[in-house]
């Protein structure tokens, strides 16, 4: 079920800028699910053409390794646009966005991925968090920088980011044009694949955003379409999608 997992406990409440908020955050692979054929075993992409109760099965099992209802963990209609929603428990649509950002520990965040970046981020003292899937549009477009200004303007001051496993730069191939245009701001995604063709090097953007941005950054390795645990649609067209999850764990009361 999960390729990468770690639980930071809450605390009491502490004193202004220690850390009191825990997280749960993680990153998924294809293993343990109820999905078969080229979606084994455990796709979580509901837009894919997979059984749609393979798919729900599989989200529930997320669910409940997360101490969640199914409705709880919250996806997203993924646009490869600049869109972010704010989501709380009340809220039940699914929205059109490829941001999502949380001050409610009744709800966990969910990107889903086959190639592109996830970003996870948390302020453990202000108590937020965010999702963003960080494709090649969404690096261009610098996503996760306005993700991160957006929950700066929420008061978020001690942000900190996970980024996923995604498609390495040796792998992902694209027209000259495409590699110039993508990587004009941000120089560290311009690459060149194995073959020595134009390519580019998503995370490798989204790190330097980060960088840019002052937000410390844990970064996974993994190539998605060298690695067999993890769906690649460059690998395969028709495979599935593995999500990087992220949930907020209230501080403990003292009294």
């Amino acid at each position: 079920m999960f390729r990468w997992h770690q639980i930071l406990p809450p605390a009491p409440y502490a004193e202004p800028e220690e850390p009191a908020w825990g997280v749960r955050w993680a990153v998924t692979d294809r293993y343990g699910g109820a999905s078969s054929g080229s979606f084994a075993q455990f796709n979580l992409g509901a837009g894919t053409s997979d059984d749609a109760g393979a798919v729900a099965a599989n989200r529930s099992l997320l669910a409940d390794e997360l101490g969640l209802e199914t409705s709880d963990v919250r996806f997203m209609r993924q646009q490869h646009g600049g869109a972010i929603v704010h989501v709380r428990r009340h809220d039940k649509a699914t929205p059109e966005c490829d941001a999502l950002i949380t001050d409610d520990p009744g709800v966990a965040l969910a990107v889903l991925v086959a190639d592109c970046t996830p970003v996870l981020l948390v302020d453990r003292v202000a108590g937020w968090a965010g999702a963003v899937h960080a494709g090649r549009a969404g690096m261009s477009m610098g996503l996760v920088l306005t993700c991160v200004q957006t929950l700066r303007d929420q008061g978020a001051r001690n942000l900190q980011a996970l980024v996923g496993p995604s498609i390495c730069g040796r792998c992902y191939e694209v027209p000259e044009v495409m590699r110039a245009q993508a990587s004009a701001d941000y120089s560290s995604a311009h690459t060149t694949s194995w073959t020595g063709t134009p390519a580019l090097d998503v995370a490798s953007g989204v790190a330097q955003q980060l960088h840019e941005a002052d937000v410390p950054m844990s970064w996974l390795p993994g190539c998605t379409r060298e690695s067999d645990d993890l769906y690649s649609h460059r690998g395969d067209p028709h495979t599935g999608r593995f999500a990087a999850v992220v949930r907020l764990l209230a501080p403990e009361r003292t009294r």
